[in-house]
């Protein structure tokens, strides 16, 4: 098993995979807050807003087959936040445990100065470990920590957001 990964830029056809693989993490409870799959109608502003020069939207394949993305999301939406962005990385259950989300985080990390971002976020459960861990190992520190801000299936969550400057 090659843990040597590569990724591009996601073009319109890959907008299918990228919101399986999306989908696949509902029920678990331990990634997105979405309780309910996503439609691929109201993912496409969301892929329309990624460009290759401020917020791209990049994806690994193995084998011809959309294995993980990542993405690049502003945060707040207001100009003065424009050095900042947001990091998600979603993995298809398959590629999980391989390597994949600490490739994806050391290019995300490298790249963020060459489109002007000084400030990487990650955005994630209290209780999910493994993402916890991932960005804890690239030497993101807890910022903040938003107790019982999410309520999933009766339970209520931490929202953990990390921080990294890399410019």
């Amino acid at each position: 098993m090659s843990t040597a990964y590569t990724h591009r830029l996601a073009r319109q056809q890959d907008l299918d995979a990228i919101v399986a693989i999306y989908n696949s993490t509902v029920a678990s409870r331990q990634v997105t807050a979405d309780t309910e799959p996503v439609s691929l109608a109201s993912r496409q502003a969301w892929f329309d807003e990624h460009t290759a020069d401020k917020r791209p939207l990049w994806v690994a394949e193995r084998d011809g087959e959309i294995i993980g993305w990542l993405s690049y999301s502003n945060f707040y939406g207001r100009p003065a936040y424009a050095g900042t962005a947001e990091l998600s990385v979603y993995l298809h259950e398959k590629a999980r445990g391989q390597g994949l989300g600490r490739y994806f985080l050391e290019q995300a990390i490298a790249f963020a100065p060459s489109i002007k971002v000084h400030t990487l976020l990650g955005f994630v459960f209290g209780h999910n470990e493994p993402s916890l861990k991932l960005f804890e190992a690239f030497a993101f520190e807890r910022w903040a920590n938003m107790p019982r801000v999410a309520t999933l299936d009766g339970v209520e969550r931490d929202l953990v957001i990390l921080g990294k400057r890399v410019a």
